[in-house]
């Protein structure tokens, strides 16, 4: 046996138990990739929540100590002034009165799994009279915002809630207050970005949600 032959022969043998650790630790890698994606799953599964709410505004409200806002639309802020044909009025008040009326004591059932910038949990609420969001929209008292845009176009032409006058866009009204910032309309795009978000468990709004859940 030629010493060549016996050196090839030993970086054969080299070679071969370096391919074997570099397939282990690959093994291990995917392994432990599986597990983190399924750890960050279950955190991402949709919650349900029911019971009696506190209406906060137009468009968001607290469920059993859950702040939930609700998903596809947009409501004037709370202080938020427009105007009738005699002078302006506390349209903000204004919606959150009429979701307040659309609630009236009843049950209410939301779920979701994404949450806003703010922590809180976007939903479909729901009562037996039907979804919340939706019905704020064809009220007049919510705009579109990702979702029932055909409601709000019946609005708009019926002149309902708002629409009897003239408004700012509630997201233009936020841009002039220092103190709130823009948040994006909840189309399809936020869906994607806000599960990568939760996958990685990244953001101001999973700070909060985790500071929530050690609570």
């Amino acid at each position: 046996m030629s010493v060549r032959w016996r050196a090839r022969r030993s970086r054969r043998r080299n070679g071969s138990r370096w391919r074997r650790y570099g397939d282990w630790l690959l093994a291990l890698a995917l392994l432990a990739g599986v597990a983190f994606v399924s750890a960050r799953l279950e955190r991402i599964a949709t919650r349900e929540y029911a019971g009696a709410v506190q209406i906060v505004d137009g468009d968001s409200l607290r469920l059993l100590s859950e702040d939930i806002r609700l998903r596809g639309i947009d409501a004037p802020e709370l202080d938020q002034q427009c105007v009738l044909d005699d002078g302006p009025y506390a349209c903000g008040r204004r919606a959150r009165a009429a979701l307040n009326e659309l609630v009236q004591g009843r049950r209410v059932i939301c779920e979701g799994w994404e949450f806003d910038k703010y922590g809180r949990l976007l939903a479909r609420c729901t009562t037996e009279a039907g979804d919340l969001a939706q019905r704020m929209v064809e009220s007049g008292w919510a705009i579109s915002y990702g979702d029932f845009r055909a409601e709000e176009a019946r609005a708009r032409a019926n002149r309902r809630g708002l629409w009897a006058g003239s408004f700012d866009q509630p997201q233009d009204w936020r841009s002039r207050d220092r103190s709130l910032s823009a948040e994006p309309p909840h189309d399809w795009f936020s869906q994607v970005a806000g599960f990568l978000r939760q996958l990685l468990g990244y953001g101001p709004a999973m700070d909060t949600q985790r500071a929530k859940e050690d609570r």
